[in-house]
């Protein structure tokens, strides 16, 4: 700055120094005529130099900068020295870029960029071959023009960042994807899309054969309980030894019946081949039988409360929603230590509808949890055999909850009990109106079929 000011002030000088020097010689007016040459000389300099730069920024380069002199050539420096400096950064910048690229484009996942309103910025090779785009064709077009599946669209819309969802792609060859949403930067989105064919086709042989070893040991072990049972009731064993083994082989037998009656249910919960089959569900008479399952299972050792408020109803399956909720009514009864509470809840809350358990228990420490709803996962193993558990009740709850599009939630502190809630979406809630409907038309599709 004091280098700019110094070269403008000798600008000024040197025309108001021959002015002076004229002044003696030629008097005042001719040294004014002087001074004023002078100036106009300096301005048709700089209007000389504007000229240059403005010709130059038509078509800016660091090796076409022009020459100046005085200030305009530390102007023109400067420049330089910018542009070089800005040409550097661009230069890693692109190198950066194609790095990313080519990292991307090696990568075994599907990688879309979306913008805030969900246009496609880039996408790589497995990409294109996951979801059909094309990296240069594509550019600019919004996802949901180019990938139409409806379960997608409505993901994209929900932004559901928690959970991955499935989509099955039938593309030449049937394939299975899991795709996921991931928010970053300024409301952009990246979509990883990952071919899960061969996992799922493994689960679905493991599916089929835990429900095929299943349903060939209900019969064997059907006929041995009622073989034990039948010898237990009739005291022909007059061993003290067989006396004592026959109670505990029968409770073990109706354990057994009652693991593989878990096991053939969640194979028919996770088989695509038995779609939910939606109906009106009376839930608030539903929870009132819950109640006396409840206390008829407590034996008066606890204190069970029942909260029920209103007649919210809902649309999905009666049967399975049964076993969810009763899963959730027997844990608290089993895991509730004698004079402890249990409280059964159905409320309509805002948008959704709660069904919740809640207890004085033993609690469940933070760490179980996440894995609390996995197949046979035990938090205390001794204490799950003491209460006669198949460690397959909440697995049965989590995937009940999913087919009605519901979720569980779960929040509980050692040693102060637990609350187990089935939080349901609007879309199941069934009003009064909605419901006479329903049964008004069922009623007369009933009527109809009696008439014929």
């Amino acid at each position: 700055m004091n280098r700019t000011w110094a070269s403008f002030g000798l600008a000024l000088a040197v025309p108001a120094l021959a002015g002076l020097v004229t002044w003696p010689v030629a008097g005042a007016g001719a040294a004014m005529a002087v001074f004023a040459a002078g100036l106009l000389i300096v301005v048709i300099a700089h209007y000389h130099h504007l000229a240059l730069l403005r010709r130059w920024l038509r078509e800016p380069a660091p090796e076409a900068v022009p020459q100046g002199w005085g200030v305009w050539d530390d102007v023109f420096s400067d420049l330089y020295r910018l542009l070089r400096s800005q040409r550097q950064s661009q230069s890693r910048l692109t190198a950066t870029l194609e790095e990313f690229q080519q990292a991307g484009a090696a990568m075994p996942d599907g990688l879309v960029i979306l913008d805030a309103r969900d246009r496609i910025e880039w996408c790589n090779p497995k990409a294109e071959q996951h979801l059909g785009l094309d990296r240069r064709r594509d550019a600019g077009q919004q996802m949901t023009y180019l990938v139409r599946h409806p379960q997608f669209v409505e993901y994209l819309r929900s932004q559901n960042y928690g959970e991955p969802l499935t989509l099955r792609q039938t593309r030449g060859a049937e394939f299975i994807l899991s795709v996921q949403l991931v928010p970053y930067g300024d409301r952009q989105k990246l979509v990883i899309s990952r071919d899960i064919t061969d996992l799922e086709r493994v689960e679905a042989m493991r599916r089929d054969f835990v429900a095929n070893v299943s349903h060939e040991l209900r019969t064997p072990i059907t006929v041995l309980a009622g073989f034990l049972e039948t010898v237990s009731d009739s005291g022909a064993g007059g061993n003290d030894l067989l006396q004592r083994s026959l109670p505990l082989m029968v409770d073990q037998t109706r354990r057994m019946q009652r693991l593989v009656e878990d096991l053939l249910m969640l194979s028919r919960l996770e088989s695509a081949r038995y779609p939910l089959q939606a109906e009106p569900v009376d839930v608030p008479g539903l929870t009132h039988a819950l109640y006396r399952e409840a206390l008829a299972l407590s034996a008066g050792r606890h204190r069970v409360l029942l909260d029920s408020a209103g007649g919210t109803w809902l649309l999905g399956s009666e049967e399975e929603l049964r076993s969810a909720f009763g899963n959730l009514v027997t844990n608290a009864i089993r895991y509730t230590p004698d004079g402890g509470e249990v409280v059964i809840s159905w409320q309509r809350r805002g948008g959704h509808a709660l069904f919740s358990v809640r207890d004085t228990g033993i609690g469940i420490e933070q760490q179980h949890l996440a894995r609390i709803t996995e197949r046979f996962y035990r938090v205390d193993r001794g204490r799950s055999r003491e209460t006669g558990g198949t460690g397959l009740g909440l697995a049965i709850v989590k995937h009940v909850l999913s087919r009605h599009q519901a979720r569980l939630e779960i929040a509980s502190e050692p040693g102060r009990g637990s609350t187990f809630s089935a939080v349901f979406p609007e879309e199941r809630i069934l009003a009064p109106e909605r419901r006479e409907e329903r049964e008004d038309g069922s009623n007369g599709a009933g009527r109809r079929a009696e008439n014929r």
